[in-house]
């Protein structure tokens, strides 16, 4: 299957670099770009490559594109897991469905939310058990069974009625609803003897084979990983997203039995860097003010000086939004650096004024003349 999309994906334009991963029951190929292009028309090309793919095998789903980057990946991670004492004696290995239903279309609703990931666990299974002895005793084969079962359990086309001025749809509605439904699926007819599934073989409600294991404090669990969009904020995600996982749990997860908590937040890390470098900016802002006051000797001229922290801030702001770049750690440190060299900067100019109006300079010609005293252009010019 991956040798055959890839005869179709390899000529996309701007792919740098294909790389296929082939495991039990699932396989991924990954599609690198460069960066800058328009990822809305690659997934259109990617989808029209595979769309050319001829067939799948009859038991193959067919392939879901998702497009990711590094700074996409999962940021914050829940766990659902039963009420404490497991009131309802739930499997939560049996609720991965569930969450993934109910749970998980309410968290991606979130703004900023991408995708949410699901781990642990397995998707139900309604498992025939054949007995070969009551097969083979009844002269039916294990073929016989498969197709009868998939063509009873479909949902078809009836045509159409049409009355009068109206037009109605029919469709024949032949899926199981349940298990009693499947065991008396009739296979065969001998005379007036109907064999049913349930003489043959017994159904049980169980999940299809676990390939993901999670587990907390000795304890099943399913995780939850929540994905951000590029350029969202992952501090206003996370804050909108504990008061919709609060919702959750009160609507859906409570009244079935379970909750859903969080353990882990990289956003946790963020909100402490920038809490840090606000820390930084305030504390050096107030020791950049004392060690002017303290050298300049005037509050007229520390002030002067210290008018250059806010002008800078908001510069520096504006500058970010101009250029759409987010505000990240990076970013603030940057600004922080800026308004250090802008003080220090500021205390040159202001003395070498000072200087000038020593010398008997009016304080406009003092400042001018101060100002290019310091400009390095002014030297270049000379």
């Amino acid at each position: 299957i991956i040798i055959e999309q890839e005869e179709y994906l390899r000529n996309l334009p701007s792919l740098s670099r294909i790389v296929s991963t082939a495991n039990s029951g699932q396989a991924y190929i990954e599609l690198e770009f460069p960066l800058g292009i328009d990822i809305t028309d690659t997934m259109i090309r990617v989808n029209n490559a595979l769309s050319q793919v001829p067939s799948y095998p009859e038991n193959v789903d067919e392939p879901r594109i998702q497009a990711s980057a590094f700074s996409s990946n999962a940021f914050m991670f829940y766990r659902a897991s039963p009420l404490p004492g497991n009131p309802r004696q739930l499997d939560i290995d049996l609720m991965r469905d569930f969450l993934r239903d109910n749970v998980k279309p309410r968290m991606v609703s979130v703004a900023g939310v991408s995708d949410v990931g699901v781990w642990g666990g397995a998707d139900r299974q309604i498992q025939v058990l054949v007995d070969p002895a009551r097969l083979a005793q009844r002269g039916i084969s294990l073929t016989d069974v498969r197709t009868a079962i998939r063509a009873r359990n479909s949902d078809r086309s009836g045509g159409e009625i049409e009355s009068g001025k109206r037009r109605y749809l029919l469709r024949t509605v032949g899926r199981f609803d349940s298990l009693p439904e499947l065991e008396q699926l009739i296979l065969a007819r001998r005379g007036d003897a109907i064999i049913r599934l349930a003489d043959v073989a017994s159904v049980t409600m169980s999940h299809a084979e676990k390939s993901v294991y999670a587990w907390i404090n000795n304890n099943p669990v399913v995780f939850l990983g929540v994905q951000r969009e590029p350029g969202s904020n992952v501090i206003d995600i996370k804050r909108n997203m504990i008061a919709e996982v609060a919702a959750i749990n009160r609507d859906i997860m409570n009244p079935a039995g379970m909750e859903v908590q969080l353990f882990a937040d990289d956003a946790r890390y963020v909100q402490e860097s920038v809490k840090n470098i606000w820390q930084n900016l305030i504390l050096g802002a107030l020791f950049a003010t004392g060690v002017m006051y303290l050298f300049l000797r005037s509050l007229r001229s520390t002030l002067v000086g210290v008018i250059g922290i806010p002008i800078c801030t908001i510069a520096a702001f504006l500058g970010l939004l101009l250029a759409e770049r987010t505000i990240n750690v990076i970013s603030l440190a940057g600004i922080a650096f800026a308004i250090g060299m802008t003080l220090d900067n500021s205390i040159v100019v202001l003395e070498s004024i000072e200087f000038e109006i020593k010398k008997g300079l009016s304080r406009f010609k003092a400042a001018v003349k101060g100002v290019q005293q310091v400009w390095p252009g002014y030297w270049l010019l000379r």
